[in-house]
């Protein structure tokens, strides 16, 4: 099997030091969570930036501040993949312009938040052909069986190019008392049929669990924050490397390797 792939999703676009005073914020703060995630198994780190305010922001010269902190923190391996999420503030063409503007190795995008309709997809296309072309790794991210489906029809009419793609599963969703279930990824897996690296990130307690799942299905794995704030046994983390190693060293017993950053650059090359 190919090693397993851990992203580490720091912040989100909507956790704050209320909700647990680990969370990073600050480039500074987010540089030196990045190296330590880094150190407990991850490869790469998927970005949110805050504005002055703390609000979610796709400013490219917020993200290059962050970029330039994980850099100085956690050197030139990890890969950054930022985020291109909406979170209900951002118009398709605005994401689009903050990726051209950002240029990024690596980012993010929801099919249903770039593609709403078959009104955008000559947009879409252009778009995301012109970032393959340049070589960024892009993953999409689905919410449901739909999504896949409509994925898969995406990729075969060329509006998505195959080239250095990848998805995420989400795996529930932003909601009170939201607990997923490794049960949670069979409706995804049901529905793809496709030779792509997948991934999946879950929210709740069972974060772990469905990130084991994957890994011994084949796949990879996103966690952190943005998504959980326990540990296995229910406990405050006390940082998001600590769900990082918790994984690392799961999957490690269970005779699976982790990916360096540069072995997870080249499963997303194939």
């Amino acid at each position: 099997m190919n090693p397993l792939i851990i992203t580490v999703a720091p912040n989100g676009a909507r956790r704050g030091k209320a909700d647990h005073p680990a969370v990073p914020l600050t480039p500074e703060e987010i540089g030196l969570d990045a190296a330590r995630c880094q150190e407990a198994g991850a490869a790469m780190i998927h970005l949110h930036v805050r504005d002055a305010e703390g609000r979610h922001s796709l400013d490219p010269d917020l993200y290059r501040a962050a970029i330039a902190a994980v850099r100085q923190e956690a050197g030139s391996d990890l890969i950054v993949q930022v985020t291109t999420e909406a979170v209900g503030l951002y118009t398709p063409a605005q994401q689009i312009a903050a990726m051209q503007g950002l240029q990024p190795e690596a980012f993010s995008v929801a099919v249903r938040e770039l593609i709403p309709d078959a009104a955008s997809e000559t947009v879409a296309t252009r778009f995301l052909k012109e970032q393959a072309d340049r070589g960024a790794f892009v993953q999409h991210i689905l919410y449901d069986e739909g999504d896949v489906r409509r994925f898969g029809d995406l990729l075969d009419r060329a509006v998505i190019p195959r080239t250095r793609a990848s998805v995420l599963f989400v795996l529930g969703r932003y909601a009170q008392g939201q607990q997923s279930s490794p049960n949670d990824l069979l409706s995804f897996l049901n529905a793809w049929n496709l030779d792509l690296p997948w991934s999946l990130c879950a929210f709740g307690r069972r974060e772990a669990a469905c990130a084991v799942t994957a890994a011994c299905l084949g796949g990879h794995v996103r966690v952190g924050f943005e998504n959980n704030l326990h540990l296995p046994d229910g406990s405050l983390a006390p940082d998001n490397a600590a769900l990082v190693r918790g994984v690392a060293d799961a999957a490690r017993s269970l005779g699976l390797g982790v990916a360096t950053p540069k072995e997870a650059r080249d499963l997303f090359l194939r």
